[in-house]
């Protein structure tokens, strides 16, 4: 491969790095063509772009990237690795674990996931217990929520209860 093309697909993986604030490394190498294609199917399904990138490549593009200090995932660019870019970071491990079910792999190698770094097949139940950023908007607004609803239906539930007695009073007086 001539520097150009190597240095293009740098710049590419470095926009990408960029583009995505998670990434997902894994090896999905002694896949067959089926079972890849199952993969990219739930990938895509999922909005996970996965692409399958040359270590040395990606390490040059991490490093240019600037975002952080990527050092820990290098340890890691051993061997196949495809990157799963994504917007939300519990997807992915997610992804991984439910199709494990079925197949030995992906593998998880590392995660840059909400600004840190997740290194070894241990960090991937962490990541997939972890709440996206909009499942934890969402949990804070149905707590804001909780004591006004509690509120307002002790306020029904006393009018209630007050028409009841008054109905009550006015049919004893008859």
């Amino acid at each position: 491969m001539r520097r150009e093309d190597k240095n293009a697909l740098i710049d590419k993986l470095t926009e990408q790095i960029n583009q995505y604030p998670h990434f997902y490394l894994t090896d999905t190498s002694e896949l067959n063509a089926e079972v890849t294609h199952k993969l990219r199917k739930t990938c895509f399904e999922k909005q996970v772009k996965l692409v399958v990138v040359k270590n040395t490549l990606l390490k040059k593009a991490l490093e240019k990237s600037g975002k952080t200090d990527f050092s820990p995932i290098f340890e890691t660019l051993k061997g196949s690795t495809s990157v799963m870019f994504t917007e939300t970071g519990n997807v992915p491990a997610k992804l991984i674990k439910d199709f494990r079910k079925a197949h030995p792999k992906p593998l998880f190698k590392a995660a840059y996931v909400e600004e840190s770094i997740y290194v070894g097949e241990s960090q991937l139940e962490v990541l997939a217990t972890l709440k996206s950023k909009n499942e934890l908007i969402a949990d804070v607004i149905a707590l804001l929520q909780s004591p006004a609803k509690n509120v307002i239906g002790s306020l029904q539930s006393g009018g209630q209860k007050l028409s009841g007695v008054i109905k009550t009073l006015s049919e004893r007086e008859k």
